[in-house]
C-alpha cells in the first residue's frame, strides 16, 4: 500500500562565512508526478536550519527612492557584493557561498523585502549564471565564476525576443560558424533583458546550423557565453515598468559578436534544455520570497478578517518552497520541475490577491504613494508574467504529469495484450471497486499512519483527492489519447487540482512535524493546514466533478446507473463564447440602449 511520510528533522547550527552546508538524505525522484497516478509515494526529507552570519548584517535600502527614481544606488549594490549575495549558492571553490536550495529560499524571504533587489540578484544568479552552474565545463566554471561571485560582474539572461515570448523555441538570434571554425558570430536582438544595461556577461540562445546523423541540416538552439567585452553588444534604455522600477530592464543587441567556441554552454545544439533546466530550477524561491512580502505587511496592518486569508497564503507558499528546496537538495539531480512550476503558480498568484486585500484593509491610504502598499502592488503584478507566465505553466506542469501516467498505462495495456493476467485481473478489480465506492487508504491516518490525529480530516481528504484525481487522470487519457494537448480548459483544471494536492501535502506534513516536536504556535499552524485543506479539498471535488463529463461513459452509466453522475461543465458554451469573439475581434453584444423600432 502506497504512503506518505514527510519526516522533517532539525539541525540548528551557526556556520561562520563561507561554510558549506550539508546535504543529506537518499536519492529519490520527486514525487508530483506519481500523483497523476493516484498515488502518494513515501518521502524522507531532512532539512537542516542554520543560523548563517547574514543576520549579523544590516544593509540600509531605500525602497521609495529606488522605485522613485527607477535605479538601486551604487552604494546600495555594493552592499549587496560585500555580502555575498552575488554568489549564493556558487561553490566555494570558485568563490561563492555554496548554500543549498532551502538556505537560497530562506534569503529570498529578506532579499523580496524590495522588489527590485529581488528581481536583480534573482536574474543574475537565479538565471543568468545558472547555465554555467549547471551545464558549463570546468574551464567555464574557473573563468566566470570567481567574478559573478563577488559581483564584481553581473550576469542577465538572454532568451526573449520581439517575436518569441513563451514560445522560446521560436528566437530568430543567429549565430553563424566562422569559417576556421574557431568561433560564432553572433546576430539578433532579446527584448525585457533583467540586468541588460548592466551585466558584464550574458548568457545568450541563438540558432545554429548542426549536421544531424543523417547528413541534414537543421537549425538547432545553442547556448552561449557572452562577454560584453566581445564588442557589438549594445542595450537600449530602461524600460519604464509599472513595477519592480529600480531594477534595469531593457534590449539588448548583438551585431557580429565574435564569441569563441569555447564559450558554448552544453554542445552545440542542445541550448533549448539549457534553457528549460535553467527556468525549471530557479522557480521555487518565488514560494519563500512572496510568503516574506506577506509576513511583512500582516506587521504593517492593524485589523480586519482579512488577515486569516493572509496568514493562510502565506504559510502554504512556505511550505511549499521549503518542501521542494528540500526536494531539490537531495543528492543527484533529482526533477522537481513540476513541484518548482506549481510553487510559482500559487505563490504568484496567492501574492498578487493578498497584496491587493492588504491595500483595500488600508482604504484610501493604502493607494497613496507615501505609504508601500500600492508599490507592493505594482510589483507583485509581474510574479504571474515572469519565468513563464501562469498560463503556460499550468499547460506544462498538466501535460508533464500527463505524459508521466500515460507511459506507465502504456506499460500497463502492453502487458495486458502479452498475457499478463495478473496486469489485466489488477486493473479490472481496480474499477470495479470504484464502481462500488471503494474506501480509500493510502496510509496516512489510522494506526500505522504518519499525519498527527489533529489533522486526520484533511489527510483523507488529501486522500480521497489523489486517488480519484488518478483515476481520473486515467479515463482522460483513454478519452483523449495524444489529443490531450488541444484541450485546454481540461488541462487548466488538471493543473489547478495538482497544486492544491501538493500545497495540500505540503502544509499536512509541516503542521505534523510542528506539532509532533512541539513548535510554538503548533496549534494555529493546525489550524490554517485544516482551513486550507477544507477549502482545497472542496475545489478539488468540484474540479473532479467537471473533468467526469469527459471521462464517464455511457457503457459504464448502463451497469452502475445508481453509483455515477453524470455531471457537466460549460466547456462547450466557454469555447462557443470566445469563438463567436475571437472571429470578429470585438464585445458582439447590442448595447443595452438599441433599439428596433
Amino acid at each position: 500500500m502506497s504512503g506518505l511520510a514527510l519526516l522533517f528533522r532539525v539541525g540548528r547550527a551557526a556556520l561562520p562565512a563561507g561554510v558549506r552546508q550539508l546535504r543529506t538524505g537518499c536519492s529519490r525522484p520527486a514525487f508530483a508526478k506519481e500523483l497523476f497516478l493516484g498515488k502518494l509515494r513515501k518521502v524522507k526529507m531532512v532539512l537542516f536550519s542554520y543560523n548563517h552570519n547574514f543576520a549579523h548584517h544590516r544593509l540600509s535600502v531605500d525602497s521609495t527612492k529606488i522605485d522613485r527614481d527607477a535605479k538601486i544606488p551604487e552604494e546600495t549594490l555594493s552592499g549587496l557584493k560585500n555580502l555575498g549575495l552575488f554568489g549564493i549558492q556558487i561553490p566555494e571553490e570558485y568563490g561563492g557561498l555554496g548554500l543549498s536550495n532551502t538556505t537560497y529560499a530562506r534569503l529570498a524571504e529578506i532579499t523580496s523585502q524590495d522588489g527590485a533587489i529581488a528581481v536583480t540578484l534573482a536574474a543574475h544568479q537565479a538565471i543568468g549564471l545558472k547555465g554555467i552552474l549547471i551545464a558549463g565545463n570546468e574551464e567555464q566554471k574557473k573563468k566566470y565564476l570567481p567574478k559573478l561571485a563577488s559581483g564584481e560582474h553581473i550576469a542577465a539572461f538572454c532568451l526573449t525576443e520581439p517575436g518569441s515570448g513563451s514560445d522560446a523555441a521560436s528566437i530568430q538570434t543567429r549565430a553563424t560558424l566562422s569559417e576556421d571554425g574557431k568561433s560564432f558570430l553572433l546576430n539578433g536582438s532579446k527584448i525585457w533583458i533583467s540586468n541588460g544595461g548592466i551585466a558584464d556577461i550574458f548568457t545568450v540562445f541563438a540558432r545554429t546550423e548542426i549536421v544531424d546523423k543523417d547528413g541534414a541540416v537543421k537549425d538547432k538552439i545553442t547556448a552561449f557565453i557572452v562577454e560584453r567585452a566581445f564588442g557589438g553588444i549594445t542595450h537600449g534604455k530602461p524600460e519604464d515598468k509599472l513595477g519592480i522600477r529600480g531594477s534595469n530592464t531593457c534590449e539588448v543587441h548583438f551585431e557580429n559578436t565574435k564569441v569563441p567556441i569555447g564559450n558554448v554552454i552544453g554542445e552545440v545544439g542542445g541550448g533549448f534544455k539549457v534553457a528549460m533546466n535553467i527556468l525549471n530550477s530557479g522557480r521555487f524561491s518565488m514560494g519563500s520570497a512572496s510568503a516574506g512580502v506577506l509576513k511583512k505587511l500582516i506587521g504593517k496592518t492593524k485589523f480586519s478578517e482579512k488577515f486569516a486569508l493572509m496568514a493562510r497564503t502565506a504559510y502554504v507558499m512556505e511550505s511549499m518552497a521549503y518542501l521542494t528546496a528540500g526536494l531539490m537538495d537531495r543528492p543527484g539531480v533529482p526533477d522537481c520541475s513540476v513541484e518548482a512550476a506549481m510553487v510559482k503558480v500559487f505563490s504568484s498568484e496567492g501574492a498578487w490577491i493578498c497584496v491587493s486585500e492588504a491595500l483595500q484593509i488600508i482604504g484610501g491610504l493604502g493607494y497613496m504613494k507615501d505609504y508601500p502598499y500600492e508599490r507592493y502592488l505594482r510589483d507583485s503584478r509581474i510574479l504571474l508574467i515572469f519565468e513563464g507566465t501562469n498560463e503556460i505553466l499550468r499547460m506544462y506542469i498538466a501535460l508533464t504529469g500527463m505524459q508521466y501516467a500515460g507511459k506507465i498505462l502504456t506499460d500497463k495495456i502492453k502487458e495486458i495484450r502479452r498475457g499478463n493476467v495478473g496486469t489485466a485481473l489488477e486493473m479490472f478489480v481496480s474499477k470495479f471497486r470504484d464502481s462500488m465506492g471503494r474506501k480509500v487508504d493510502l496510509g496516512l491516518v489510522g494506526e500505522n499512519g504518519v499525519v498527527h490525529p489533529s489533522l486526520e480530516e484533511s489527510a483523507k481528504k488529501l486522500e480521497q483527492n489523489v486517488y480519484y484525481f488518478g483515476v481520473t487522470v486515467e479515463g482522460l487519457l483513454r478519452r483523449f489519447g495524444k489529443t490531450i494537448v488541444d484541450e485546454q480548459l481540461v488541462l487548466k483544471r488538471v493543473a489547478d487540482i495538482l497544486i492544491n494536492l501538493y500545497a495540500m501535502t505540503a502544509v499536512i506534513s509541516r503542521a505534523s512535524r510542528s506539532i509532533s516536536i512541539g513548535l510554538r504556535n503548533h496549534d494555529h499552524e493546525v489550524l490554517l493546514a485544516n482551513i486550507f485543506c477544507t477549502e482545497a479539498g472542496f475545489k478539488n471535488n468540484y474540479a473532479l466533478a467537471e473533468l467526469e463529463k469527459y471521462v464517464v461513459q455511457k457503457k459504464q452509466l448502463i451497469l452502475f446507473p445508481l453509483s455515477i453522475v453524470a455531471p457537466e461543465n460549460m466547456d462547450d458554451s466557454i469555447k462557443k463564447v470566445a469563438k463567436q469573439v475571437l472571429e470578429k475581434r470585438t464585445y458582439i453584444c447590442s448595447h443595452p440602449l438599441e433599439r428596433t423600432f
